[in-house]
């Protein structure tokens, strides 16, 4: 994660002006952006699992494992509920099933 994210606190103007207050913030931004990352990165990671699926070409088996690795991946992180990970494996698996 290369990016670099602007932190500073101004952002919201009705904050506390309490140091802990505003560690907190930036603690919280920095959650959201990496957050946000691991979200994209899944959607991306995701779509193409369905491409290749549509795709008889495609080795879709490989592309699936590496989005089901991922999805179960962030949400032991906590980045997405656990139950959201098992219902966008099962159905991943499943179109892979129908072909």
């Amino acid at each position: 994660m290369g990016r670099t994210i602007d932190l500073q606190p101004t952002e919201c103007t009705d904050m506390a002006n309490h140091k802990q207050a505003l560690k907190r913030h930036r603690q919280s931004l920095k959650r959201q952006a990496r957050n946000n990352y691991y979200k994209a990165t899944m959607r991306t990671l995701l779509k193409k699992a369905r491409t290749n699926i549509a795709d008889p070409d495609a080795d879709a088996a490989e592309a699936v494992k590496v989005a089901v690795s991922y999805v179960d991946h962030i949400a032991g992180k906590g980045v997405i509920p656990k139950e959201r990970a098992s219902r966008l494996k099962s159905r991943l698996e499943s179109q892979l099933a129908k072909g």
